[in-house]
Formats: structure tokens, sequence, C-alpha cells
């Protein structure tokens, strides 16, 4: 969700989709379909957040927060109408995700109004799984009681450190001591939970990181993610580092960070699923696998991107130009592209290896190519081989004509992905 979006062409007319929404996938099977709810507004823009988000919650012209759920209706009113034009067949939604900013920055009637929305534009799934990010400092009991209520299934809280000045750097508002209250909250509730980490903030000691990990681990979420800092270009942090005022982070403490991450998790009982992610049993996020296994999904709200087929398209990302698009009747899609076949390749690619299972070599052959006996490229046996004894890959799965990384393979996913692809 970076408010810096790719080039693209705008949609003809009101928002006519084009005809290569319909393109089937690789494996001819239908696309799972969810939906992505973007809520823009923050109590605080975190100083390393590049993300579309706002701390001005009265923009008026529709984009305010006390107009936001009315005008996001009407979104989800033509993009139903749009995707009825385009032949695209309707689907329940598997999964629905609100993200941000911070979606608990709105009533949770706001929030249960949402899902009510998304029932009646395209239909839930009997089991769908349905999640809200919050921040700690912006739910309580009756908060998190209200969201079950509504048909919330989890919540993704924004734990990020139990260091108090990582925390400061990081420009968090909420304290550690919160962390396992909302979790608790959450589980009376009856909601599945996540906790969301980052390591290698400027001033983070190993020590620190650890003590976070356990922390979490404590806290006894069902699912954890633990990211690497990124330092964005534009950002508070990135002007602090420019100045020298904040040190960059290094990959090797970052590399330590992640072993570390890997293996407190694993002997807590998480499996890791996907390289960022762990989970107990049954407690994946199933969203983000759409986003990972190239389904289709509806973003909507300011600078939302949506997939269909072998098109990307991303929403206008100034709210209040967006709420006008909404009033004018034009589905607010900023731009759009349709990703050509060298293109899904790569991100077929560079997604799949990512996950636990990893991707069949077989799906990386070319039309009349010469494959082994388990449908992987000939070209690639001695490329898989040499990841094999450089410690990339496992052995086993690529005897069986499957890429799967290895703990040290993960720190290195791009250049893996750079051998297959290449």
């Amino acid at each position: 969700m970076s408010p810096r979006q790719p080039e693209g062409e705008p949609l003809p007319g009101a928002g006519e989709l084009p005809h290569q929404v319909l393109a089937p996938a690789p494996d001819g099977q239908e696309r799972p379909f969810s939906v992505y709810l973007h809520v823009p507004y923050c109590r605080v823009r975190c100083g390393y957040c590049d993300f579309n988000t706002y701390t001005n919650l009265d923009m008026g012209g529709g984009a305010s927060a006390s107009d936001y759920v009315s005008t996001l209706a009407g979104e989800l009113r033509l993009a139903r109408a749009a995707m009825d034009r385009a032949g695209l067949a309707p689907r329940p939604a598997r999964t629905l995700f609100l993200g941000g900013g911070t979606p608990t920055m709105l009533p949770a009637s706001d929030l249960a109004r949402m899902v009510a929305l998304v029932r009646e534009t395209w239909g839930l799934a009997e089991d769908a799984e349905v999640t809200t990010e919050a921040n700690p400092e912006t739910v309580d009991e009756r908060y998190l009681a209200a969201l079950a209520q509504a048909g919330f299934t989890r919540v993704s809280f924004g734990m990020q450190s139990a260091a108090a000045h990582v925390l400061r750097v990081l420009d968090r508002t909420h304290t550690p001591e919160r962390v396992p209250l909302v979790v608790d909250w959450a589980r009376r509730a009856g909601l599945s939970t996540s906790l969301d980490l980052i390591y290698g903030t400027p001033g983070e000691s190993l020590e620190d990181w650890a003590r976070s990990l356990d922390a979490a681990i404590q806290t006894g979420p069902d699912h954890v993610s633990a990211y690497a800092l990124v330092i964005e270009e534009g950002t508070r942090m990135w002007a602090q580092v420019r100045r020298g005022e904040l040190p960059v982070p290094e990959d090797d403490d970052e590399a330590t960070k992640y072993e570390m991450a890997d293996a407190a998790l694993a002997a807590a009982g998480y499996a890791w699923y996907e390289i960022s992610n762990w989970a107990r049993e049954g407690h994946e996020c199933r969203h983000n696998r759409v986003y990972w296994l190239d389904g289709d999904w509806y973003g909507a709200g300011p600078g939302a991107h949506s997939h269909f087929g072998d098109v990307r398209m991303w929403g206008t990302k100034a709210p209040v130009a967006w709420a006008a698009q909404v009033a004018a009747g034009r589905l607010p899609v900023a731009g759009h592209e349709v990703v050509d076949a060298r293109a899904r390749e790569l991100e077929r690619v560079m997604l799949g290896i990512r996950l636990r299972e990893g991707i069949a070599l077989a799906d990386l052959a070319r039309a009349g190519e010469q494959t082994t006996r388990d449908a992987t490229p000939r070209r690639l046996v001695p490329v898989v081989a040499q990841m094999v004894a450089d410690g990339l890959l496992e052995a086993a799965p690529a005897l069986r004509g499957r890429a799967v990384l290895t703990l040290r393979g993960r720190l290195m996913a791009g250049a893996v992905t750079s051998r297959l692809v290449d």
C-alpha cells in the first residue's frame, strides 16, 4: 500500500475493465476471490511508514472518517457493476481484510457496516476469514467483542517491539504492557490473534529483539509476523538517517535477528509457512495466501490495489479525490496494467518461493522444452543441484521436482528467484 504507485493507464469510460480480467489461472482452476478495504486514518504517522495514511480525520468532501463507510459503499457498488459488465461471475469473498492506516480508529459499528457491505455486494463464504488490523491502544474488551459479533474472525495487532525505546524510535503510541491485555480480550471474544513484529530498528540490540520475541510468545497469539525494517525514501525516518541522526540498519544484524525469530518461534510451536510469517496449525493467514497464490481480489479505499486475471489496478490515492470520483459515479481507479507472460512467470516464482511448500519446477517448463520424468525443465537440473549444494534449497523436495527454501535460502530468496527464472 505504498503511496508511490506504478505507471499505468486509466480505465476508459466510468471504469470499464479490460477483457484480460477474465484470463484463466495457469492451472485452469477458478481463482479464489477476496476483498481488501483500506482505512487511511491513523492517530500518529509512524516515522518509518510510507503507506497511504493520514492523521486528519476531517478532510471533508466525503473523505472524512465520519463519511468513510458511506463513500466506501459507493465504491463497492461501482466495483460490482464494473465486474458484472466485464463478465466476471459473482463469487462470494473467501476472505476480507481491513488494513490501513488503523481501521480501529473508526467505531466498531463502522467496521461492522463494512463487513455487511461486502456481504451485500458479493457475499461472504460460509467459512470466510474476516480480519482487521488494530493498534493496541485503539481497542478495548467491549470493542473486540463487538467485532466478533459483527462477523470478524481474526485481529492482527501491531506490537512491533517489547522495548519501550524501540517503540519510541518507531513513533508507536502503545506501551508494551498493553499487548497481552488486548490479545487476552480478543481471545475471550473468540477471535484468532496475530502479532506484527519489526526487527532492525536503529538502536535495537540483540537482547532487545530476544526480549520482544519472548514477550510475543508468552502472550500466546495464534500467528506471528516478523518483518525487517525497511527505511523507505521520503519517510521521516529516511530523513533522520540522511541527517545522520539514526544509523542505517545492517544486513548482518537483520539476518541474525531473523534466525533468532525462526528458532524461537519454532521452539514455541509456530511453523513458518511464508518467509515472514509463522503460525500455530490451522491459523495461517488465508487472506495473504490469496496474494501469494495468484488469486483475484478487489481493493477498495484510497490507493488500494486490485487484481483480476492478468490485470492489476490501483486506486486514486488522495482521499478527497477518491471520494469525488465515487460521488461522480466513476470507479476510482487511478491506473491499471496488463501483466505479460514474462512478468507473470517472475511474479509466480518470486511469491511462490516464499511459501513453505515452495514451487513446482514443472511450472517453469516452456513450450517444447525437454523435461525430466517429474517434468522439471532439464535446463534447471544443474541450477537446482547447485542451490541444494549451496544450502539454499532442501534436497528431498528437489528430488521430487519442488524448490523449497532452507533457512539460508529464505535469507537469499531474491537470489534464488533470479537463478530459477534466469
